[in-house]
């Protein structure tokens, strides 16, 4: 299933293995307005990494990736990554102030690939069509948080989506467009969000804590 983090393309660890320490990391998570498409509502930019990347190969997600050291330091740097990190994988161009602090993930600690990611939501430059680089993204589009899932649900190896990119298109279904999503992220309170994935084989699923 994607939504378990073997999707990432590396096998579990034991639970006595001593957990690896999170790289920072940041995404954005791209609105866009309808503008003469109002019927379409609320729409967010997905990307495809490379079927030959070692780490969640063909999967869609949002522009993303860890910070580096010439990011800077604290949340200006992960701020500088995220932008970076939109301008490399899609071609399109916002700053730092674009950005709105919307979420903080942990990556689960028995998945030997851990980031502590900051998402941010940002609305998208008027006319920016999204142009994946070819190497880390091949593809690339707009959708409706819905149309996602459904696409995901209706052939998870044809569209296949990971944990955290499912639940934050479950976070903005409430919301009828970009304003209203940028608004509500302004009035959010981040909390670190660490899910744990509990079972095993095909049982294993992934747990958030309570309240989230």
């Amino acid at each position: 299933m994607s939504e378990i983090p073997e999707a990432a393309g590396e096998p579990l660890r034991g639970d006595a293995d001593p957990p690896p320490t999170p790289r920072p990391a940041a995404t954005v998570i791209l609105l866009r307005r309808g503008g003469n498409h109002n019927e379409r509502g609320l729409e967010v930019l997905l990307v495809q990494r490379n079927p030959g990347a070692r780490f969640m190969p063909s999967v869609w997600v949002f522009p993303g990736g860890g910070v580096d050291p010439d990011d800077g330091e604290d949340e200006a740097a992960f701020r500088a990554c995220a932008v970076r990190e939109l301008r490399e994988e899609a071609a399109i161009e916002v700053t730092p102030d674009d950005l709105v602090a919307y979420s903080r993930w942990i990556t689960p600690r028995v998945v030997p690939v851990r980031f502590d990611t900051r998402f941010y939501l940002a609305l998208a430059p008027a006319h920016s069509p999204p142009k994946p680089d070819g190497s880390e993204t091949v593809d690339a589009g707009w959708f409706g948080p819905r149309q996602a899932l459904d696409r995901h649900y209706a052939g998870r190896e044809e569209f296949p989506l990971v944990f955290p990119t499912i639940r934050h298109l479950e976070s903005l279904l409430p919301f009828a467009d970009a304003e209203e999503a940028l608004e509500a992220a302004r009035r959010r309170e981040v909390k670190p969000v660490e899910p744990e994935v509990v079972g095993e084989g095909e049982n294993r699923r992934v747990v958030l804590p309570d309240g989230i």
